[in-house]
């Protein structure tokens, strides 16, 4: 059996790491039926999770002490109280646990340093980077050291590491921290249910965008830290020359509209919620948080598609760019090698990471590029390298692998 122990921010898919890691255990279990997901929830709490067999434990609410005192170390702690709540699951039928999968930091490095090696059950920790560099993390100054110790504990004293990217994993091997062999790359991926090629012209008839504007689009369920303000200058400047262009946003939370739009504004950008009522250019329409259903045809009615920034540096692995790629239309994207690593040179427009000349000459090479069906096909080709089922197999050969380490040693 294996056991993926998870702390999604959002148990009704309202986050990258829900969905994320809602996809992956519906592959996982429809590989390994056996595959226990221990996952937290408030008391009738609403949650997906249970449609892919997830067990749900009582969640700590600790961290609702934040509205007395806002400190992430309130979070910490109650992530610390579910990795133990975790353990009193594990410790009845240990035996029958082939490894544990973790993919939080705090959980991860208590079921790595203490938990794991108490119960004698192998722990696979899932980076997506190191806690010292989250922007979430603690601040208080006397944290710091705790922060280092959690990724300290987490990354070396786990029996494995899936990483991301080979850029992280090389990152890794450098401070000494970790063998290469024991990191194993297991990339992002797409949901294949949902992310396949368009009809340009069927999505603008259904959504009411002209034939004739040039559409860049872009979709993320947080603008924070993704240099949206970056990407409406450069449409602004795009704007003084191709006279019929539109910037089409998908999702992003009500303040960030709500800042993004003021700055829309300023740079005299037509701001709309519905292409519809369009009636001058260049213009962006602020779509609002949509099921991904609907994402896709939003994003399927767009000449180009466009990752402004990433949050992280050598673990990035957006989700949007597998779910763009899966759609195949040109793509603007900063030149980080995390990001290289998955789209070859002639596959993507790079651009100098939050360069905005950079940036604004990439996005008229895209729209440039669209109808390029040759190149399009050869980006849904590499899309399909990278499905959630792709996904689920990578980790169930870590698992296999740790095993067989395991025994070896034995």
């Amino acid at each position: 059996m294996l056991c993926y122990i998870a702390y999604p921010t959002s148990l009704t898919l309202q986050s990258a790491n829900a969905l994320q890691t809602y996809v992956t255990l519906r592959e996982l279990r429809a590989r390994r039926s056996d595959t226990l997901a221990l996952i937290p929830r408030w008391p009738n709490e609403p949650s997906r999770f249970g449609e892919v067999g997830a067990t749900h434990l009582p969640r700590p609410a600790i961290g609702k002490l934040s509205r007395l005192h806002r400190s992430t170390l309130l979070y910490y702690l109650e992530h610390t109280a579910f990795a133990w709540m975790c353990a009193g699951v594990l410790a009845r039928q240990r035996r029958k646990v082939e490894a544990v999968y973790v993919r939080q930091i705090v959980c991860a490095a208590w079921w790595s340093a203490v938990l794991g090696p108490r119960l004698g059950i192998p722990v696979i920790y899932e980076a997506h980077d190191l806690e010292s560099r989250n922007p979430s993390r603690a601040k208080e100054p006397w944290a710091q050291g705790l922060l280092h110790l959690m990724d300290r504990a987490a990354l070396t004293r786990s029996a494995a590491v899936t990483s991301l990217t080979d850029d992280f994993r090389r990152y890794l091997s450098g401070i000494g921290w970790r063998d290469p062999t024991e990191v194993f790359v297991v990339p992002d991926a797409y949901d294949e249910r949902l992310f396949a090629p368009q009809d340009r012209d069927a999505r603008r008839a259904e959504l009411g965008v002209p034939a004739d504007v040039q559409v860049i689009a872009y979709a993320g369920m947080t603008f924070a830290h993704r240099w949206l303000d970056g990407l409406l200058e450069a449409v602004a400047r795009l704007g003084a020359t191709r006279r019929r262009l539109a910037v089409l946003l998908a999702g992003g939370r009500s303040a960030e509209i709500a800042g993004l739009r003021a700055r829309a504004a300023e740079l005299r950008l037509n701001v709309s919620d519905d292409p519809r009522s369009i009636d001058a250019f260049p213009a962006v329409v602020f779509a609002g948080a949509r099921p991904q259903a609907e994402v896709v045809r939003w994003l399927g009615a767009a000449d180009a598609l466009v990752v402004p920034d990433t949050v992280t540096d050598i673990t990035a692995s957006p989700l949007k760019l597998f779910e763009y790629l899966a759609l195949g239309q040109p793509l603007a994207l900063p030149d980080l090698p995390a990001l290289r690593e998955i789209v070859p040179p002639d596959l993507g427009q790079f651009f100098a990471r939050r360069n905005l000349d950079g940036l604004t000459a990439a996005l008229a090479a895209a729209l440039d590029e669209s109808g390029d069906t040759a190149n399009a096909t050869a980006r849904r080709t590499l899309a399909r390298e990278h499905t959630y089922g792709q996904r689920a197999e990578r980790i169930l050969e870590v698992v296999q692998a740790v095993r067989l380490t395991i025994a070896d040693i034995r």
